[in-house]
């Protein structure tokens, strides 16, 4: 559902914001420096319920304020729901609806936003816990049991660790396997079947970005040959010994291909934010076609580190998504994705309607 209306009370730099936007397109126009990645940021952690570039609560907390706040109004045709948020340095209050929230999925299943910013390509550098992230937030968004599921395998791989580093014994570990076995199998399921839906819109998206096929392979956390079951018991004498557990969907990974050949190995660094872009534009996609209109795109300075064909073809897939768009650009025209419905001028944090 798109975000209609926006409130930010000493968010970084901004002090204060009330913000009506556009359910279709909506354009931050300014300088560098100026706010308006943090303005991204905020949309991002109403939809999310954390930041994607810091850890650190404290550290979006306004200079001598003890808190921030957001609201946000989303909605289509029927009355809309109010997202709330209020982060301080000891956490965060999360409301949907007017009522408290047990976790940010209550958020997400709202607001679900993506982003695609100067950082993208470490979807494709940094290790697997990223893309597992990425994964998981795609299988979310289409599963209504993944959220159950996920948790549980969770919740008996913690408990597991914890008989592990305490030595305790065979029987108390095994009581946790059953359960670690069947969430775990449970979960390798959901991402390879999420995996297979991802493959159309991918090449289509990769085609258009790179002018090559790009195919994604899921690695689930132990050895291919093996089942879950079997690789636990192969494991256990190490998982006894270091204190942890070896083998599992936790350890799962994705391998990207571009033109049948690993990524790492073909693609330039200046492809590889190209390369990442198409991997969420497929995931929205994705979204789209089981929910249409409910998803969001936040595209953080998209003319930085690409040139103007590639530019084009990027800003040309955004185009033609369905999802509500939430652009930086440090000037007022981006040919290729048409007339904004909003636009707004941000200088040092303070945000106006842009007059056109």
């Amino acid at each position: 559902m798109p975000l209609n209306r926006l409130e930010i009370d000493d968010f970084r730099c901004i002090e204060r914001a009330s913000l009506a936007l556009d359910s279709r397109y909506n354009l931050f126009v300014g300088e560098n420096a100026s706010g308006k990645t943090s303005l991204l940021e905020a949309i991002f952690f109403l939809g999310r319920g954390r930041s994607f570039r810091t850890r650190r609560l404290d550290r979006l907390v306004r200079q001598g304020r003890d808190e921030f706040r957001l609201v946000g109004w989303v909605g289509g045709e029927g009355p809309a729901t109010v997202l709330g948020i209020a982060g301080s340095r000891e956490g965060t209050e999360i409301r949907v609806g007017g009522g408290s929230a047990p976790s940010t999925a209550s958020l997400a299943e709202h607001f679900p936003p993506q982003i695609i910013d100067p950082d993208v390509h470490k979807l494709l550098e940094e290790g697997p816990t990223r893309r597992r992230r990425f994964l998981d937030w795609g299988v979310f968004h289409v599963e209504h049991s993944f959220l159950d599921v996920w948790q549980r395998y969770h919740r008996a791989l913690r408990q597991r660790n914890a008989a592990l580093r305490q030595h305790a014994s065979r029987f108390s570990i095994e009581a946790w396997d059953q359960e670690l076995l069947q969430a775990g199998e449970r979960l390798d399921v959901l991402r390879r079947e999420y995996l297979a839906q991802l493959a159309e819109p991918l090449h289509a998206v990769g085609t258009a970005l790179l002018g090559l096929e790009v195919t994604v392979a899921y690695s689930s956390g132990w050895a291919q040959d093996d089942t879950f079951i079997a690789a636990l018991e192969k494991s256990r004498e190490r998982d006894g010994r270091l204190g942890i557990t070896h083998v599992g969907p936790h350890r799962a990974d994705i391998s990207i291909r571009v033109g049948g050949q690993l990524a790492k190995e073909r693609v330039s660094r200046g492809q590889q934010k190209l390369l990442a872009s198409a991997l969420i534009l497929a995931q929205l996609r994705v979204q789209e076609t089981l929910h249409p209109g409910r998803g969001a795109l936040l595209l953080d300075d998209p003319a930085a580190e690409l040139d103007g064909t590639r530019l084009t073809a990027l800003l040309g897939v955004v185009r033609g998504l369905a999802s509500q768009l939430f652009v930086t650009s440090l000037r007022p025209e981006l040919e290729s994705l048409g007339e904004p419905g909003a636009m707004f001028h941000v200088e040092h944090g303070r945000i106006r309607t842009h007059d056109r």
